[in-house]
């Protein structure tokens, strides 16, 4: 055992700062068992989860944001203290994405912008952590099935996205410690686990240096993944963040941290996102929304590093805050792999040092709850066709297909549907493609993507696809050209080691060419489809299938014309693309024939372990990352070339149809007015249960006949030079019109699918926007009312500011997601809950009354009940309570400032 030599030092609170000798030196640390030694608890127990907060305050106790009685407190974890405490916690450094951090950066640039109108100095608003944004969700696949498609998606990422580039290079100059990651480099969590953590921090303090757990929040939900290194982190909305880069802690609540305890190990045929599927049903059953899951058990040394990222990624799919593995043994080894070799020792003797270190010896914490799976166990599996927690076993993908899209119109008849558009075409459609002709049918697969972060971060499905691609070819299996197929690797890495591999020439022989290093198909940009493909399937209202490595499959997420998508490993994402339907059972039916008409079955090209380790033994080095990370902030020429506009203020640009000043701090005073009371208001939308990000946020193409689309042409923009709704968020104008647009969402106050409502009372239909316009005009609030899991997915910062713009000042649900939740807070909009067993229906509400909500002028604690009022047409009324979401002191503070940015600009203002 490496000794470890502790040297007294300053004190701090309870006598924890110490110092560690490391081999570049020694450095100063809060020592966790100092709370042991001063006869106050034991935390030798606790889960890792709990060690990383309770350090965070122990280092932060005697300042403004943490006192002796948090640390006792959360010290006492699990043993009878109070389960709702709150405690602030300050993550090391933030992670944002291009999508959801150029809002952030037009943020901070109004907020600069609003300091100097207020007389202040602008450069106070700067971030006070470490910022890097990866530049990853722009690419779109619009070409693909050719070496040349690399070049020609980033040339038309460049030239769709040169205004919102240009302020980013302007952010990398004007704010301290904000780095970027050019485009074409990789996707943000890969980036993140592959060479920005360093698991274990420094930093000055007081003259020396400081050493920490590497913890942060990112602005993309799926930030989770950098847990599978040790790294506790999570997505929050883009406006949390923006309080988080300002200074400003998170306020946490007691965490309930949920064990899970694997044994055993992954069976032959069995990869990581067959377990990750299993997982997130298991969870999404236990139900842990809110709440921190934490791996252990022996089959935990049985999970490469990447395994645990492909399980930590996937927390926001079964609702979890985030899912820990602590650091080990593994975790130096992949350290060692990525070539941060000048971390390992540090990582080593401070994790071991604070009890962050787990070996297979290790006593398993306690915790707040248990759930246990035999790894054995996992089988092949997809999930689908419309959430990712609906985990389909090989065999019965067709019936989950059929289940939700019935195949044949006696079908239709015997089908309760829900509301669910069924495809009544039984036969094929011919489609003449050049040369050759193809068939099209109900369970078609149109599209297959080997894409985003969830699994191109993993060497052992991305080799596993390589070597089935191989093992196809060899045998004489071809794709449909009917089949849109793409690579979108999470960094160059991969293709480095594909090639090095052999494998690139046969993934390429099945149309698997690179497309892109970023996010795509799994949000929406997986480009068009061929025309003819595309008319095919709307003519004949076919109901055709995309298969995707992702970790999104949400109803009209993946591609407007395609109805149902199936989460699959890589290796199978190659096979469904050979087998170009979803109409079989690849477990025991063939997945085509090879030259000679013989069948070729998936056991057949389905490589070994044993060869997907081989490959990888002599295809991966340190040398790869070390090659591939030593200039990542530098971008190509392309990237250099941009013009680099300079100044501690934005020059806004008045034409721009891409950045605009937002009016988020227009006539904002010194100090806020009195909160009141909600009268005459009106629902804008009545919707049901799992209302998700998507449906809210604006997201994907932009549709030629949206209130989005009129202002782009009404501004000079072609149709299609419209770009997507994520590549114009720093435009509220385009957001705000694309807010509720969702071509699949169902307002019940709508007579059809799509962004549509009813105004009231004229009764006329009209979509959201107009209708909130309207309203807006003559002074009436308005509300949304809806079911359970109101804001699940991505966390969409633009699903609450786009809310708060069309004048929402309340939304009505059964429960929320955790982010969207917060961020409705974030913004000044009032999350309010239906009591146990109320809702729309028990209520007998229809979304046409008008109401009054009480009680928010009066004194606002967390959790109270506030009374509603819903007055109908004919003056009968239906009064019943909510609950006021505001869970703590610090959110009704936000809620009373009309949001976080306005709270922490008037508190800046002050200080300055």
């Amino acid at each position: 055992m490496m000794s470890m030599n502790t040297v007294p030092g300053g004190a701090g609170a309870f006598g924890a700062r110490q110092r560690l000798a490391t081999a570049a030196g020694e450095v100063a640390y809060y020592r966790l068992t100092a709370l042991a030694d001063q006869g106050i608890a034991d935390v030798s127990r606790l889960p890792f989860t709990v060690k990383i907060f309770l350090e965070n305050l122990l280092r932060l106790c005697g300042g403004p944001h943490a006192a002796e009685e948090d640390v006792v407190t959360l010290a006492h974890w699990g043993s009878g203290g109070p389960a709702d405490h709150t405690f602030a916690f300050l993550p090391a450094r933030v992670i944002l994405q291009d999508f959801t951090g150029v809002p952030a950066v037009v943020d901070l640039a109004t907020m600069r912008a609003a300091v100097a109108k207020m007389g202040g100095d602008p450069q106070k608003i700067n971030p006070q952590v470490q910022a890097d944004l990866v530049i990853d969700h722009s690419v779109q696949v619009d070409r693909f099935g050719s070496t040349l498609a690399f070049n020609f998606n980033v040339e038309q990422e460049y030239a769709r996205n040169g205004e919102r580039y240009a302020l980013l290079r302007w952010a990398q100059q004007a704010f301290q410690n904000f780095s970027v990651v050019p485009p074409g480099t990789g996707i943000v969590h890969q980036v993140n686990l592959e060479y920005l953590a360093k698991v274990v921090q420094t930093r000055q303090e007081g003259g020396e240096r400081v050493a920490l757990p590497d913890t942060l929040v990112g602005t993309d939900s799926h930030t989770t993944m950098i847990n599978g290194l040790g790294v506790l982190g999570w997505g929050v909305g883009g406006i949390e963040a923006e309080a988080v880069l300002l200074g400003q802690p998170i306020e946490m609540v007691t965490p309930v941290v949920v064990g899970f305890r694997f044994t055993n190990a992954l069976p032959e045929g069995a990869t990581a996102t067959d377990l990750v599927l299993t997982v997130a049903e298991m969870l999404r059953k236990k139900g842990v929304v809110g709440k921190f899951v934490e791996f252990f058990g022996p089959g935990l040394s049985q999970l490469a590093l990447a395994d645990r990222a492909t399980l930590s990624n996937m927390a926001p799919e079964y609702g979890a805050t985030a899912a820990l593995f602590p650091v080990d043994d593994e975790t130096l080894r992949y350290l060692h792999l990525t070539g941060r070799d000048a971390v390992v020792d540090l990582v080593e003797r401070y994790t071991k040092e604070q009890g962050l270190f787990r070996t297979d010896d290790t006593p398993e914490p306690i915790f707040s709850d248990l759930i246990e799976l035999d790894l054995s166990t996992v089988e092949p599996s997809l999930a689908g066709p419309m959430r990712p927690e609906d985990r389909v076993p090989l065999p019965g993908v067709w019936n989950s297909f059929r289940s939700v899209f019935p195949t044949s119109s006696a079908a239709a008849q015997n089908s309760e549907g829900g509301g669910v558009a069924v495809a009544p075409v039984p036969t094929a459609v011919d489609v003449q493609l050049d040369s050759e002709r193809v068939a099209l049918r109900n369970g078609s697969v149109v599209i297959a993507a080997i894409t985003s972060c969830t699994n191109t971060s993993n060497p052992t499905v991305m080799v596993g696809a390589g070597l089935l691609a191989k093992h196809a070819v060899e045998r004489g299996l071809r794709v449909s050209p009917s089949v849109k197929t793409s690579l979108a690797p999470g960094s160059k890495v991969v293709t480095d080691y594909l090639t090095q591999a052999g494998l690139m020439p046969y993934l390429e022989a099945l149309g698997f060419h690179l497309v892109g290093y970023g996010c795509t198909t799994c949000i929406g940009n997986s480009g068009p489809l061929l025309d003819p493909i595309s008319e095919a399937i709307q003519r004949n209202n076919l109901a055709v299938v995309s298969v995707l490595s992702g970790n999104r499959n949400f109803e009209g997420r993946i591609h407007p014309d395609v109805r149902a998508s199936y989460l699959a490993s890589p290796p199978l994402v190659v096979a469904y693309a050979l087998a170009g339907t979803v109409e079989l059972d690849l477990a025991h039916d063939p997945v085509g024939e090879d030259r000679s008409g013989q069948p070729v079955y998936l056991r057949d090209i389905w490589p070994s372990s044993a060869e997907v380790r081989e490959t990888i033994a002599r295809a991966l080095s340190p040398e790869m990352f070390k090659q591939e990370y030593a200039h990542v902030f530098d971008g190509d020429e392309r990237w250099r070339a941009l013009p680099v506009p300079e100044g501690s203020l934005y020059a806004w640009d008045p034409d721009s149809t891409y950045v605009r000043m937002p009016p988020f701090f227009e006539e904002m005073a010194s100090e806020p007015g009195p909160l009141s009371d909600i009268r005459g208001a009106r629902v804008l939308a009545l919707l049901g249960d799992s209302i998700t990000t998507d449906h809210i946020s604006p997201a994907g193409a932009i549709a030629k006949d949206s209130p989005a689309a009129k202002y782009l042409m009404a501004h000079g923009v072609e149709p299609r030079d419209f770009n997507s709704y994520g590549a114009r968020r720093g435009n509220h104008e385009v957001m705000i019109r694309g807010t509720f647009a969702n071509i699949r969402l169902r307002n019940k106050l709508a007579s059809k699918e799509g962004g549509w409502t009813t105004y009231q009372p004229g009764g006329e239909l009209m979509t959201i926007y107009d209708a909130a316009m309207r309203y807006q005009q003559e002074g009436t609030p308005l509300l949304i009312l809806a079911g359970r899991a109101y804001g699940s997915g991505s966390s969409r910062d633009w699903a609450a500011k786009g809310t708060l713009l069309l004048g929402v000042k309340a939304v009505i649900a059964e429960s929320y997601e955790r982010i969207h939740r917060s961020n409705l807070v974030g913004m000044g909009v009032l999350p309010l809950q239906f009591r146990p067993g109320e809702n729309v229906g028990t209520l007998g509400l229809d979304g046409r009354e008008t109401y009054e909500i009480s009680g928010i002028a009066d004194t606002l604690v967390p959790g109270k009940e506030l009374s509603v009022r819903a007055i109908r047409a004919d003056g009968s009324e239906v009064r019943f309570s909510a609950v006021a979401r505001l869970d703590t002191q610090v959110e009704i503070e936000y809620y009373r400032h009309g949001g976080i940015l306005p709270a922490v600009l008037r508190d800046l203002v002050k200080r300055a």
